[in-house]
């Protein structure tokens, strides 16, 4: 039988210097990766955070506009409440029943305020990015948020006030007709109110005053968010250099407080 026999390779230790580069070149192959890898992933979060923070002002520009609205609607009501208050004064036999009827209706509003939070709250959940993590975006959070609450705060009270104190007083005092024509602002058929004595004029005299402390606690926390959304809008426009065109700019105007 014929045996074949394999013939044996030398086999050379590779000098070190190739060892050496072959190992170099790995490094830097991983390094590469790496970097590029990195790289990636900034541009992802530039974009992400570009995006968000476009969202973002384009969420305070609507909630500057409604807070505008809301600030001149409430501004409105303690107008209200301080006519209603000084007809009031007047003794039964000199009250102008006509226009207290009017009054009450008109006293009976709130202009709520309801934020558009979505931007807001994703970039509470992506704090950990580098480009929040170094800003001062909480900090403007917190502000809103807190001042916010208050206005929450305020808005459930009136409601609360106008629901016990002008709700009552208009189910007992004035006819059907009468505050269907006081709501929809039409001509009363009757100014005569029912059962009606000076001390339900006085206790509702006493229950506006509640109502109109109320409406000017709102109305300071709108001027305060106002503010907020102004000083939140200019922060993140030049913080983070979003181009003027991402959204029409809001003048920041000291907002004054009717209620001082």
């Amino acid at each position: 039988m014929e045996v074949h026999h394999h013939p044996q390779l030398e086999h050379k230790p590779k000098p070190f210097k190739e060892y050496l580069l072959e190992s170099f070149m790995i490094f830097i192959a991983v390094m590469m990766g790496f970097i590029a890898e990195n790289v990636r992933q900034v541009i992802d979060d530039n974009e992400h955070v570009t995006q968000l923070t476009t969202r973002l002002v384009s969420d305070l520009q609507a909630d500057s506009l409604q807070l505008n609205e809301t600030y001149s609607g409430e501004v409105q009501v303690l107008k209200y409440n301080d006519t209603l208050l000084n007809l009031l004064q007047q003794p039964l036999q000199k009250a102008d029943t006509r226009k207290i009827q009017i009054m009450i209706a008109r006293c009976h509003s709130m202009w709520p305020f309801y934020p558009s939070a979505g931007a807001m709250t994703a970039i509470k959940n992506e704090l950990h990015l580098k480009q929040f993590s170094n800003s001062e975006m909480i900090n403007h959070f917190s502000s809103y948020e807190a001042h916010l609450e208050l206005l929450h705060l305020a808005q459930d009270i009136n409601q609360q006030y106008q629901r016990s104190y002008l709700d009552s007083f208009l189910t007992q005092h004035l006819t059907p007709a009468n505050m269907v024509a006081a709501f929809e602002k039409s001509d009363m058929p009757d100014i005569k109110m029912r059962n009606l004595t000076q001390a339900d004029l006085d206790q509702l005299a006493a229950d506006i005053v509640l109502i109109r402390v109320i409406t000017k606690e709102q109305i300071r926390d709108q001027a305060w968010l106002k503010d907020d959304v102004v000083t939140m809008l200019n922060y993140v426009r030049g913080h983070f250099k979003l181009e003027n065109g991402k959204g029409k700019s809001v003048d920041k105007k000291s907002a004054q407080d009717p209620a001082k």
